[in-house]
């Protein structure tokens, strides 16, 4: 079986998933160690008995639901690879929204915070942009602070520093220059969270609360304390929740509120000034 060969074959086992294509090339790529270019260039190259095996079972452990993250040990965020397992979310595409939003806002010596880091994938993305920088990363999941921390040192940033903590609850009064988080929004018990790659992820990390905002509130009540007068504060939400999230942010007292689309142009992000 040659590069081609085995693509077609994957694609053709994975034809009723959600991304066929994608899936297939990062599989193989992830079993050649070689980037995507690779099999386009070399399609006619031969796989050693040994990478055909690997190469299909790990098509079948994503045939069996398996997201291709954890399959790889690895997902691409920013100009990062990051490792990621079932203890952190697996970053997304539009979560790279908030990272180009913040970047907007920031100037050098500040200090930020990003809230539920999980694998690292906000932090270190700000911080590999802005070496001159101070990023704190907290998570109340031990398991998720060693990821990141691993990532961190995979990736030589030291910049960030990771504190075990419920969101604020460990920081000081008017600490941080901005604010940044992407909390858990997902209303509790959604079907949703029993279908796709979510049923592998930290269901502590996707659910909130009845209507999906309750670490939202906790969040920006707490900024409130932790910023510094003229912070940010940034939160991604779910698509419908724009106009909600909105309010909380008013009804805390900051200014400048304004809502952000992602690639799809779903409402995503939702930030505020504080200037009281």
């Amino acid at each position: 079986m040659n590069i081609a060969q085995a693509l077609i074959y994957s694609r053709s086992v994975l034809i009723d998933t959600d991304s066929p294509d994608i899936d297939s090339n990062v599989l193989l790529c992830h079993v050649l160690a070689c980037q995507a270019i690779y099999l386009h260039t070399w399609s006619d190259k031969k796989l050693t008995t040994e990478q055909q095996t690997q190469f299909e079972q790990l098509v079948q452990q994503r045939l069996a639901g398996n997201p291709v993250a954890h399959i790889t040990g690895m997902r691409g965020f920013w100009s990062l690879d990051l490792k990621v397992t079932e203890a952190t979310l697996i970053p997304r595409p539009d979560t790279e929204l908030l990272v180009s939003l913040a970047l907007t806002k920031i100037k050098p010596a500040m200090k930020i915070a990003d809230l539920g880091t999980g694998s690292g994938a906000i932090a270190l993305a700000l911080a590999v942009e802005h070496p001159e920088i101070s990023v704190v990363a907290s998570d109340y999941s031990w398991s998720a602070l060693q990821i990141a921390k691993l990532n961190a040192v995979k990736n030589k940033i030291d910049n960030v520093s990771f504190i075990h903590a419920n969101w604020l609850s460990a920081c000081k009064q008017d600490v941080f220059d901005i604010i940044i988080s992407n909390p858990p929004y997902i209303v509790e018990n959604d079907p949703h969270l029993t279908s796709g790659d979510v049923r592998f992820e930290p269901i502590s990390a996707l659910a909130s609360g009845k209507d999906g905002l309750k670490d939202i509130r906790v969040i920006v009540v707490q900024a409130r304390q932790s910023l510094k007068k003229e912070g940010w504060l940034l939160i991604e939400h779910g698509y419908h929740q724009a106009e909600q999230v909105m309010q909380i942010f008013y009804d805390a007292g900051f200014s400048h509120i304004s809502s952000h689309q992602d690639y799809s142009d779903n409402d995503r992000v939702v930030m505020g000034q504080l200037t009281l």
